[in-house]
């Protein structure tokens, strides 16, 4: 069980979790691989390179797959990364790294995990409405943790992607995740129940998500503090 915990995101939430914001839902665009790549190395190392060149092989290869194909694939890609705690790998409690730097330095927590995912299915043209991050409490170890939900219809029950159970499942077996709260790049909800919850407003009332928009290119890609390697 000790060994289990560790790959818990350790995530606390407080009275100011609801002023955090999240990763900036904007339209698709081509991304220029060379760039991102060279950028990558250049920060990280080749291992980034490798890396990097197997997440646009996926953009590149999922397009026309349906939107169960695309979370198979996404969520099998990203689980392959390793669970590491924000303090150790950054220094910092609370670092919400963005795609580039969690594909960069080759693990994260939670929250990375699943930004991770949100962004790449967006790019494979996932509706936004579709998709929520989403806090939860994971009860077995009585700790918070963040997964991605998938709401195929408004009032579906989301499937969840998650880093410790790796299998895509319905929300209603994963009796171990409490909803607490969820957003996308437009909306913040409050969770009573495994479905979509209680609009609560716009998600512009989540603060880490406007410190995120900042960092989605690779031009402040950050140094980890930990050598994943």
């Amino acid at each position: 069980m000790a060994t289990f915990s560790k790959r818990v995101c350790h995530s606390i939430i407080v009275t100011s979790a609801l002023l955090v914001s999240l990763l900036f839902a904007a339209p698709t665009q081509e991304l220029n691989q060379h760039h991102i790549v060279s950028a990558l190395t250049k920060r990280y190392g080749d291992r980034a390179a490798l890396r990097a060149n197997a997440w646009f092989k996926i953009l590149n290869d999922s397009q026309q797959l349906n939107d169960i194909d695309k979370l198979e694939k996404v969520n099998h890609f990203f689980n392959l990364f390793r669970f590491v705690d924000d303090s150790i790998l950054w220094g910092d409690s609370n670092y919400w790294a963005s795609p580039m730097e969690f594909i960069g330095v080759n693990g994260g927590d939670c929250e990375d995990f699943s930004i991770a995912k949100y962004f790449t299915l967006l790019q494979l043209g996932v509706a936004e409405d579709k998709l929520r991050i989403t806090m939860v409490k994971a009860t077995t170890l009585n700790q918070y943790h963040m997964v991605l939900a998938y709401y195929e219809q408004p009032n579906s029950i989301p499937l969840v992607l998650d880093n410790l159970d790796k299998t895509i499942k319905p929300a209603t077996q994963r009796r171990d995740l409490l909803p607490v709260y969820s957003f996308n790049g437009k909306q913040l909800w409050l969770n009573k129940e495994k479905g979509r919850g209680v609009l609560a407003g716009s998600s512009s009332r989540l603060e880490k998500w406007t410190d995120l928009k900042l960092r989605l290119g690779v031009d402040r890609l950050r140094l980890p503090k930990l050598n994943m390697e």
